[in-house]
């Protein structure tokens, strides 16, 4: 789909946003090895996918703005890159798929477009490490129960339990995500399509 200067410039800003975002406070968070990195960085990111999208309402918008993200990745310093890309790219394409799938942008779209991309971070492991580095499922598996359950606080033998709130804290992400995505979005629309000399918008 061609986009026209406008919304070029629109995506290449918010995907720009997100990429500085993951370029200064991800390098950080991973090097301060903080709890569920992924969902705190991914939330952050597909919050500001999701405002974009409400300013590029086009099929397209989304991912492209993944992609501007995914290159601007490559200058992180201090950790590897290629997985969190590929995380980047997936996520996109994944609330892309979702607000595609869906037709009308809506509230309800934005939260499930969240809860979709957000939720890939769990399973992402079992992608990069367990197939492409050649790992093994069983092992990305083991390692999933043994670190969820030591920052759960809860018996490695509750395996099932482990995985099913850690998902469930996922998908919670992904959902807050695209709730502020749409919240905040509106909001600044509001803002914008407001009088200069409106007192709601003078502080």
């Amino acid at each position: 789909m061609r986009f026209n200067l406008r919304e070029l410039v629109l995506i290449g800003t918010f995907g720009a946003l997100w990429g500085v975002i993951e370029t200064t406070l991800g390098s950080v968070i991973h090097l301060a090895n903080i709890p569920f990195k992924g969902i705190i960085l991914g939330g952050i990111g597909v919050t500001i996918l999701l405002i974009g999208r409400l300013f590029v309402p086009r099929r397209g918008a989304t991912l492209a703005m993944g992609i501007v993200t995914a290159v601007l990745k490559m200058f992180s310093l201090g950790q590897s890159v290629n997985n969190p890309m590929l995380a980047i790219f997936i996520e996109a394409l994944l609330a892309e798929g979702v607000l595609t799938l869906h037709g009308r942008i809506s509230r309800k779209a934005f939260l499930l477009a969240g809860a979709a991309a957000i939720a890939w971070n769990f399973f992402h492991p079992f992608l990069t490490w367990g197939i492409l580095a050649g790992q093994g499922i069983l092992t990305i598996w083991t390692s999933t129960i043994e670190n969820g359950a030591r920052t759960l606080g809860l018996s490695p033998d509750l395996a099932w339990a482990v995985v099913a709130i850690l998902l469930g804290i996922h998908v919670l992400g992904g959902l807050l995500a695209g709730w502020l995505g749409w919240q905040v979005g509106q909001q600044i629309r509001r803002r914008q399509a407001a009088p200069l000399n409106d007192p709601a918008t003078s502080a």
